[in-house]
């Protein structure tokens, strides 16, 4: 099973090491796309991922575009944004999928909406006064969704 999180430059350390430390414990592998705002040796993100960092099946990705040649051909790409308008229940999900999230601040870039790539654009649903989930939330929202559908746990 590989799942694949990737993250598109992330920007808070303590979110990154929560979300490696979900991938260590799903199995999953971590990408990051784009410069992160912070070195990925930074304390924070190690104190969050505790001592989980040797476990890490971890990727850099320095763009979109080598990011986006990299995808293997038995996967899909799904974008995760407020913007979409799918909920993240409603696909079937399969083994190699992939779930690209934007950053904290600015989300994904339009070039991203904007390519070819994505299989789709997925949601997480929530109240109108909210306008998102923390980053590390929604990644294990939407990672757990997805090892629901494909595994039997």
């Amino acid at each position: 099973m590989a799942l694949r999180i990737a993250l598109y430059r992330p920007e808070i350390p303590p979110n990154t090491g929560n979300i490696a430390r979900l991938c260590v414990a799903l199995g999953a592998e971590l990408h990051i796309v784009g410069e992160p705002a912070f070195e990925l040796t930074e304390k924070a993100a190690r104190r969050a991922g505790l001592d989980y960092w040797d476990k890490l099946k971890l990727t850099l990705h320095t763009s979109w575009e080598i990011f986006s040649e990299s995808l293997p051909e038995d996967s899909k790409l799904y974008l995760v944004s407020t913007k979409g308008k799918v909920s993240y229940t409603t696909p079937k999900y399969k083994e190699n999928d992939i779930f690209l999230f934007g950053n904290e601040t600015s989300g994904l870039p339009e070039e991203i909406f904007q390519s070819k790539i994505p299989d789709g654009i997925i949601r997480i649903p929530m109240e109108e006064d909210c306008r998102c989930l923390n980053l590390s939330n929604a990644v294990a929202v939407i990672a757990y969704e997805a090892l629901r559908q494909i595994r039997s746990w």
